[in-house]
């Protein structure tokens, strides 16, 4: 293989695809609606260890589209929308010089759990800046994220401190550093995606509460779906290319959904009754704050988007609010139901829906929730 072929083929590392993961319905649902809407405020996946949670994550943002971005800007600077451009991209956009752009494809960014909040956040050179009196800005990961995905694998294991860094830039969209007198601020909006394994013990509720989804995989029971996942999984490490051909279309059409979900979005409307009925779930299972309700809302608009429509329906909701609610509820510890189940039965009562009998049955929080049937 010639240098720059091999190059090109460490360049595009292959990842499993999207279309061809197996199950994990919940999973893939909350992470396709906060590509579509950022500002749902990203998912915490909780669940056992090795059922495809960084393979899904990669898997999707592999099945981005590419996206526009200012040549040589550490920030992915959107040559179109001031609020996710760095200052200079404005500054050179306000004396009228040309922008040059290129395409890019969504950046994935991990993070490790060992990251120092420099790293993360970047860091000033306080000696360049008194030397040289320029403002001199090491940019950190937040910055590598921006219109992005940040993935911290095992959240609940990382320093509390640096869990309320990432969730304030992402929910504010933007990074400030501050050092010596000297600040800095650039765009950071991302998605933030958080795994971790309950096992390893939870996050804190204030934390817990600032991600927009929470999804609860478990591990496929049904021999016939394990063996169909191992087979898969060995097919594809044999040959990843003829794998990947094979579902080509798949994910060039889910791409393209994705796409339509991102233009359609703001055209989405939901009816008044609708919204006043979220809130109503919300005050009746207590939930803290009007994060609940936000969310649960701009996830059933995101859903609609994402099938096409333009109203949301009782079913959006209903498929959409256990995701939202189950992490927000107050957890008893003597108590043995399932909290997604507590939000399934509220919004039965408030809406005047009978439960599926599935669903019933599940009181325990052994099977797979709502999210899943679409």
């Amino acid at each position: 293989m010639s240098p720059t072929a091999q190059t090109t083929a460490s360049t595009r590392r292959v990842v499993f695809p999207f279309t061809a993961i197996v199950g994990q319905e919940e999973m893939k649902l909350a992470l396709l609606l906060n590509v579509i809407d950022p500002k749902i405020g990203g998912v915490m996946i909780m669940g056992d260890r090795g059922t495809g949670k960084s393979t899904t994550i990669r898997a999707l943002a592999d099945l981005l589209p590419e996206i526009s971005v200012v040549a040589n800007d550490p920030f992915n600077s959107d040559p179109g929308d001031p609020d996710l451009m760095s200052d200079e991209v404005r500054q050179m956009l306000e004396q009228g010089a040309e922008i040059p752009t290129v395409p890019k494809k969504v950046q994935m960014v991990d993070l490790p759990l060992g990251a120092t909040e420099d790293r993360v956040c970047g860091t000033i050179d306080i000696e360049k800046a008194l030397s040289e009196g320029v403002k001199a800005f090491e940019p950190g990961l937040l910055a590598k994220a921006n219109r992005g995905i940040l993935y911290v694998d095992e959240v609940n294991l990382l320093d509390d401190h640096l869990v309320d860094v990432l969730l304030d830039s992402a929910a504010s969209g933007w990074n400030t550093v501050e050092r010596e007198g000297i600040s800095i601020r650039h765009p950071a909006r991302f998605v933030l995606v958080g795994s971790g394994n309950p096992e390893e013990g939870e996050l804190r509720p204030q934390l817990l509460d600032r991600f927009g989804m929470h999804a609860e995989i478990h591990t496929v029971k049904e021999p016939a779906l394990r063996v169909q996942i191992v087979e898969q999984r060995s097919e594809f490490d044999q040959n990843p290319p003829g794998f990947l051909e094979k579902y080509q279309s798949e994910q060039e059409a889910l791409q393209q959904k994705i796409v339509n979900a991102q233009n359609l979005l703001p055209q989405v409307t939901s009816d008044y009754d609708l919204r006043v009925k979220i809130s109503e779930i919300c005050s009746e299972l207590d939930v803290d704050g009007l994060r609940g309700d936000i969310v649960t809302n701009r996830a059933a608009k995101a859903l609609t988007a994402l099938e096409g429509r333009t109203e949301v329906t009782v079913d959006d909701i209903r498929r959409v609010i256990t995701l939202c609610l189950r992490h927000r509820l107050r957890k008893d510890p003597l108590e043995s139901i399932d909290s997604g189940y507590k939000v399934e039965k509220a919004f039965a009562r408030v809406f005047g829906v009978e439960l599926p009998e599935s669903d019933a049955a599940q009181k325990n929080g052994t099977g797979q929730k709502l999210g899943a049937r679409s």
